[in-house]
């Protein structure tokens, strides 16, 4: 019944609005178990929280950044101390094992506790003395920013946006993904406590709601985390009032295996399943085609599906010896099993990977099994497409040349890994068409948020995390002040 279940909010102009129209989300272990309901918001809510978000801007923009940083940090020690519950609510929505669930969270926190940190270096004034007079340089908050968040990372990838957008003091209405809209709210409720009304929205909803949040003439900027298809109807809806924009797509990450690499290396080798399988696969940066020099193949994949064996359990997400869960939702399941069918069907082979803990959960809910495909063609769908699921294929190159092309032939460029003896392995680095490379290491693993993220191509524009992060939610104003009020090369 829905009284005895979770029903989270909008949040427009600092109240909680209900909504007549719910969505359920379903437990993807267990499918008929509805872990909670999300309002469906109409364009009206979405104008109304747009509204709200213009109006508190004047006055926000015009705070002091310590007292944009004090109600930060406030709100970081409230999530800290709501963590067991976020995680555990998060785990059941979105399928994930609680130990990922935990990290997300942590992921978000120093992500946060690094934008307080570094805010008043990065977001305060420059000012310049030289011989012609005097220049301020100011970073100010653009105003009202549209962030429209994935179902994947909800939690990390929400507060990646909240954090640099407030404190540059900017207003936000966000709208996360359906399939994961419960933890998430319960954390930009938390946030939204902590701020005058109107600086924090939230709205949930469908494609109506998502269009008038990229279209509206009173939203300054788009924040997207999200499938590239999706991100070129933003930048049309955005054309005609040119907003903005912070994009961070899809990826098909590739993962270089050089002929130097140890295959006798355990540690790393789990590195790079982890690299690969990590959250079911369900990871934008994660490496999803793996390219190994043909003199160390067959070693290499004898020990990878050792490593892998070792590693993956997959079943309940509260169990503490599953390393994997369930792929998040049937959507996606039947779309990674169809790339796995096609890559059978046209001669691969696939090895299922790992031990699966409980054969009646794992029918019962949208789980799949590990794979790795092997003698796939490079241009089958499944090294071509993004799987964004627990299945990688592995492809012999010849030599440094032939792997470099082989892993810049995409549309995409956001992450990249090379494995092998460091000092080659970064001469090789230097010439993928990515975002971030990686050297032995991939993922979440070599993720540092003190640094830029973001892609290359297809993959996205602008960055997030590092000083970049904050500053992508700031205009540059440049205050000129001369001599005498004039410019020395104007003649008499």
């Amino acid at each position: 019944m829905l009284e005895n279940k979770m029903i989270v909010n909008a949040i427009i102009d600092g109240e909680k609005i209900n909504s007549e129209k719910l969505a359920p989300r379903e437990n993807p272990a267990h499918p008929n178990e509805i872990v909670g309901y999300a309002p469906v918001n109409t364009r009206e809510d979405a104008i109304r929280a747009i509204d709200a978000a213009y109006n508190a801007f004047e006055n926000w923009s015009k705070t002091s950044l310590d007292d944009r940083i004090e109600r930060m940090r406030r709100a970081i020690q409230k999530i800290k101390e709501a963590t067991p519950e976020i995680s555990e609510l998060l785990s059941r929505e979105h399928g994930k094992p609680l130990y990922d669930s935990k990290g997300e969270i942590g992921v978000s926190l120093a992500w946060m506790e690094y934008a307080c940190d570094n805010a008043k270096e990065v977001l305060q004034n420059e000012v310049y003395e030289h011989d012609t007079g005097r220049t301020i340089i100011a970073h100010d908050g653009v105003g009202v920013v549209s962030a429209i968040t994935p179902w994947n990372y909800p939690l990390s990838l929400s507060t990646i946006k909240i954090a640099p957008a407030l404190l540059a003091g900017n207003t936000m209405v966000l709208k996360p993904s359906p399939l994961a809209p419960l933890a998430v709210s319960k954390v930009v409720e938390i946030i939204a406590e902590e701020f005058p009304k109107g600086v924090l929205n939230l709205v949930h909803g469908e494609s109506d709601v998502g269009v008038e949040l990229t279209s509206n003439p009173k939203v300054a900027k788009i924040a997207f985390t999200g499938g590239t298809e999706t991100a070129k109807h933003i930048i049309k809806a955005a054309a005609d009032t040119i907003k903005l924009m912070t994009l961070e797509l899809g990826g098909n990450d590739a993962a270089i295996v050089l002929n130097d690499f140890d295959v006798n290396d355990e540690r790393a080798m789990r590195r790079l399943v982890i690299s690969n399988f990590l959250t079911a696969g369900q990871i934008c940066m994660i490496a999803k085609r793996i390219y190994v020099h043909r003199s160390i193949y067959d070693q290499f994949v004898e020990k990878y599906i050792e490593a892998a064996n070792k590693w993956i359990r997959v079943g309940d997400p509260f169990n503490k010896d599953v390393t994997i869960g369930p792929v998040n939702n049937k959507k996606q399941l039947e779309y990674v099993q169809s790339l796995i069918v096609d890559a059978e069907n046209k001669g691969a082979k696939v090895v299922k990977l790992g031990k699966i803990l409980d054969e009646d959960l794992f029918n019962e809910g949208y789980f799949l099994q590990p794979t790795v495909v092997l003698g796939a063609d490079y241009n089958d769908p499944i090294v071509v497409n993004e799987q964004f699921g627990p299945t990688v294929p592995i492809l012999p190159f010849d030599d440094d040349k032939h792997a470099i092309a082989l892993a810049n032939d995409s549309i995409y460029g956001l992450t990249s890994s090379v494995w092998g003896e460091e000092k080659h392995a970064i001469e090789v680095a230097k010439h993928i068409q990515a975002g971030t490379t990686m050297i032995n290491t991939a993922a979440v693993q070599g993720l540092d948020v003190r640094f830029p993220f973001g892609g290359v191509k297809q993959s996205g524009i602008g960055r997030e995390y590092g000083k970049q992060g904050l500053l992508a939610y700031t205009d540059t104003h440049v205050i000129n002040i001369p001599k005498n009020g004039e410019l020395a090369y104007i003649p008499e």
